[in-house]
């Protein structure tokens, strides 16, 4: 009994950790599968997002350019290597002159010779080691931001291509929905003339406006399909464009922080630190270029051996030199007079980067405010009007109450407002972004460009 008690209990143990196994197993495959199971044909602006981050090829590039910074970081602090020299010297070129060796036979060719060994190093004053390294260093530095300032720019028109993308979705919806209307129409008004109510000038007409209105609807399915390209190729999607399909709904009205100081934005900005940087990058050259002045030595330790007659003939030495630079023609004036004129021009392309992003941040927050309010008159007001009014036009007609060239104009006028109001919502989105990222609300890296 007590044997059957420890084998069901070690198969219930055995059964546990199995379960456990799979569970562990099936979350790292959740996890592990994660990032590939986003749906295309249902595409969020973060999902977008990550897309972008994981497969953009300018980000890509900018990685590249961090990564080869750093490289010349240890390149940089690298000490010079010694040179070794080895040479020869007095060696008889002469044949057959009479020369004997210790057995008195006559030698065809002298081979005693001196020999010399050398090594060589250079040793740098002034710090410049140092100073190339902090050089190397402020490059790294800028080109770390200048990859968050083209994340910043590049995430902002992948956002721009995916309201764009949305806003070629609803154009086809409305064109769509206008076809199906015009058919609907035209259908009832053949019916009406076989029953002699209306003109067949008047169907005509309606036949004109509906193959007007399926011409609207072709260039719209090339607008998507060119937005769809756009977006894909941001994404790193490129052979996926035709699936997808952005689900995000248009930027609810919320009052932005217009009003804030902009100059509170203005320091974090990546691209107002890559000019910081790059200016402490001329700072450091300037100060490697009058280094430059200061005279490194070359320390030489040598070896020499002259072989004689005899043994012991001709001790071998050992000896130092140092070599010292004389500037007799030129004190590098060049080098720093050029790195004298990069800190100046550093300096005003500091300044010049300022005022462009201030710009940016005044330029955003100008069109968020029109986009703004552009969007409030349309959804209170314009759109509901239009729409009462083509109500009332469709059911005058079917009354006979309209003509025909009345009806139409309504229905062009609303379908003229609904892709209007379609193109408003998109300018506010798409000022709505540029102000974020203007003012680095969104977009920002979360991971290190490496």
């Amino acid at each position: 009994m007590l044997r059957h008690r420890r084998e069901w209990v070690c198969a219930m143990l055995m059964l546990c950790v199995q379960s456990l196994y799979a569970a562990d197993a099936m979350s790292v495959g959740v996890q592990s599968a994660a990032p590939v199971a986003l749906a295309l044909d249902q595409l969020t602006l973060q999902q977008a997002e990550q897309l972008f981050a994981a497969n953009n090829r300018e980000l890509l590039a900018a990685k590249r350019a961090v990564e080869a910074a750093e490289a010349d970081t240890l390149i940089a602090g690298q000490r010079p290597n010694p040179v070794l020299s080895l040479g020869l010297s007095s060696v008889n070129v002469n044949r057959g002159q009479g020369n004997q060796n210790q057995n008195g036979a006559t030698s065809v060719w002298d081979k005693t010779y001196n020999s010399a060994l050398q090594v060589s190093q250079l040793y740098e004053r002034g710090n410049k080691r140092e100073l190339r390294t902090a050089v190397a260093e402020s490059a790294v530095k800028a080109s770390s931001l200048d990859f968050k300032e083209t994340y910043r720019q590049q995430a902002l028109n992948m956002a721009i291509a995916y309201f764009d993308l949305k806003l070629a979705q609803d154009t086809l919806r409305i064109q769509q929905d206008n076809v199906r209307a015009y058919d609907k129409t035209l259908q009832a008004a053949q019916l009406r003339l076989k029953a002699g109510d209306v003109a067949s000038a008047d169907v005509a007409r309606i036949r004109v406006d509906a193959l007007r209105g399926r011409n609207d609807l072709r260039q719209a399915e090339a607008t998507l399909q060119k937005a769809q390209s756009l977006l894909a190729y941001l994404l790193g999607k490129d052979q996926q464009a035709p699936s997808l399909v952005v689900a995000d709904p248009w930027p609810s009205l919320a009052a932005e922080q217009a009003a804030a100081a902009e100059s509170s934005w203005l320091t974090q900005r990546a691209d107002v630190q890559a000019a910081e940087a790059r200016m402490e990058q001329a700072q450091q050259a300037r100060k490697l270029a009058e280094s430059l002045k200061t005279r490194d030595l070359t320390w030489s330790l040598a070896y020499q051996h002259f072989p004689g007659q005899e043994p012991g003939s001709a001790p071998d030495t050992v000896g130092a030199s140092v070599s010292i630079p004389l500037f007799t023609n030129y004190r590098y004036e060049g080098e720093a007079a050029r790195a004298e004129v990069e800190y100046t021009s550093a300096i005003e392309a500091k300044e010049q980067v300022s005022a462009a992003a201030m710009a940016e941040m005044r330029r955003a927050r100008a069109d968020l405010q029109a986009a703004l309010d552009k969007n409030r008159r349309f959804d209170q007001h314009i759109l509901t009007e239009a729409q009462t009014a083509a109500d009332a036009a469709e059911f005058a007609y079917q009354h006979g109450a309209m003509s025909v060239m009345d009806l139409l104009d309504a229905r062009r006028i609303l379908r003229s407002l609904q892709l209007e109001a379609a193109s408003v919502k998109a300018d506010y989105a798409k000022s709505l972004s540029a102000w974020r990222a203007a003012t680095r609300q969104a977009f920002i890296p979360q991971d290190s460009p490496r």
